[in-house]
């Protein structure tokens, strides 16, 4: 493949990924923020953590993720508990109600995308089940 091919292939999926990811993101929580629901994904994944460390998992300013978790709090999302060793600390965790939550809105995702896989042919079924580990590799690199 040479380079303007690249160019034009890395153009075209750029476009197609953005829409993709564009449309799930459409079938989120209506209720929350793309903010709210990382950090949430985030006390998911890891586990409990400081608010710093939260902030930093995320890549936002520490202010910023004590107003997120302030309101993930106030929603029953995310408990909040002082730190063990360091009074000046909060530790923050997901809640079982955060936990649904997730787990509702990944369904609605997953909902909503098995419905438009449904409608693809046998052959395009089969090529996105080879590309999807290709795009694994490339989310990665």
């Amino acid at each position: 493949m040479d380079s303007t091919t690249e160019a034009q292939l890395a153009s075209v999926l750029r476009l197609s990924v953005m829409r993709l990811s564009r449309r799930l993101r459409q079938e989120r929580s209506n209720t929350l923020t793309p903010t709210q629901i990382a950090a949430l994904a985030t006390l998911k994944r890891h586990g409990s953590m400081t608010l710093g460390e939260l902030a930093a998992h995320e890549r936002v300013q520490p202010p910023s993720m004590t107003r997120v978790v302030a309101h993930l709090a106030e929603a029953g999302l995310v408990a909040r508990t002082a730190h063990p060793t360091d009074g000046r600390q909060v530790i923050a965790g997901i809640t079982e109600a955060g936990l649904d939550l997730l787990e509702a809105d990944r369904r609605r995702r997953d909902e909503w995308l098995a419905e438009r896989l449904a409608s693809l042919s046998p052959d395009e079924m089969a090529a996105l089940e080879r590309a999807a580990p290709i795009l694994d590799v490339l989310a990665g690199s």
